[in-house]
């Protein structure tokens, strides 16, 4: 039977709730225009994933507390910011079928509009003294923009090997989601060694889902992003660096070549595609996709079984199972 996310949310369907009503006192306003766009950002909510690893984390561990709600209103502020940027960085005029905040009020408002809701994060923690929230999250703030620029960095070169490439992910994916389920953990115990367990968790779970993400670029099933468009910006993920690793050196020059030179040919793009396919890649990827989960898992199993960890487990096999 399909996860659906819908019964993920069983045990915390009330939390979510009263959640929906603070995130949106929490980007409120006095600025006309800034209520307009973040009334907009509010109708086309995604999935509210992160806030689900915050609110399942603290349900695994005891009762939900207001510093619960405080952790997954700054983590999905967080969130929103890092997307809304995003955006600008990549030219990007659509996000979840509805056009991108830059798309409709241009790039020097996104920016701002992301600038906001990043301070808002930020002074939800100072104002509710939310100290260990606020290191929690500047931390993932900081781990996120470095492994942005990481893998920049070494894009220009294309020369990422697999270690960097876990490093890249780590800090520009798994960092949120291993913050949201430490923050869970930390709204409801001071036992460090929990908090660092649920981090963990969250940083296992956050590396299998970028992976996942990862080989959506070469499947053959409608994700709502173009096939082949990390190649076309020569972005160097799991399946495309064991492809290139593991064939001879005039096949590598090649391919290479292509990603370099004629990115937006989509027939050379497909030809690139189909060189991964035929390597080993997409297997070789899943297997290490697979690894990670059943790392997050092994961590969960350490805790009391209820409701909320069943739905953690769900969560989990989603995120490494969804069709988009």
């Amino acid at each position: 039977m399909a996860l659906s996310i819908d019964s993920i949310q069983q045990p915390i369907n009330a939390e979510l709730k009263i959640f929906e009503t603070k995130f949106r006192d929490s980007m409120k306003s006095h600025v006309p225009l800034l209520d307009k766009i973040t009334y907009y950002i509010v109708k086309r909510k995604g999935k509210q994933m992160r806030p689900m690893f915050v609110f399942l984390s603290a349900r695994i561990l005891g009762n939900p507390s207001e510093s619960t709600y405080h952790a997954a209103s700054m983590v999905e502020l967080l969130h929103t910011a890092t997307l809304v940027h995003d955006d600008v960085v990549d030219d990007s005029f659509e996000r979840r079928g509805f056009f991108s905040i830059n798309a409709l009020w241009k790039n020097k408002i996104a920016v701002l509009v992301g600038d906001y809701l990043l301070s808002r994060g930020l002074l939800l923690a100072l104002e509710n003294k939310e100290f260990q929230l606020l290191s929690i999250l500047s931390t993932a703030v900081k781990m996120m923009s470095e492994g942005e620029l990481l893998q920049i960095e070494k894009a220009r070169n294309l020369d990422i090997k697999e270690e960097i490439y876990y490093e890249v992910i780590r800090q520009k994916t798994a960092s949120l989601i291993a913050a949201a389920c430490s923050a869970g953990a930390a709204s409801v115990t001071e036992d460090e060694s929990v908090i660092e367990r649920f981090r963990l968790f969250g940083e296992y779970t956050g590396m299998a889902f970028q992976i996942k993400d990862d080989l959506f670029d070469f499947g053959d099933i409608d994700v709502g992003k173009p096939l082949g468009i990390d190649i076309k910006e020569k972005k160097m993920t799991l399946p495309l660096i064991y492809a290139l690793q593991n064939t001879d050196r005039s096949t590598r020059r090649q391919m290479i070549n292509i990603i370099k030179n004629h990115n937006d040919n989509k027939h050379k793009v497909a030809e690139v595609i189909r060189f991964v396919r035929s390597s080993g890649g997409i297997e070789y990827a899943g297997q290490v996709m697979n690894d990670y989960r059943n790392r997050a898992l092994s961590i969960l199993a350490e805790f009391d079984d209820n409701p909320a960890k069943t739905s953690m487990q769900n969560l989990v096999m989603y995120v490494t199972e969804r069709a988009k």
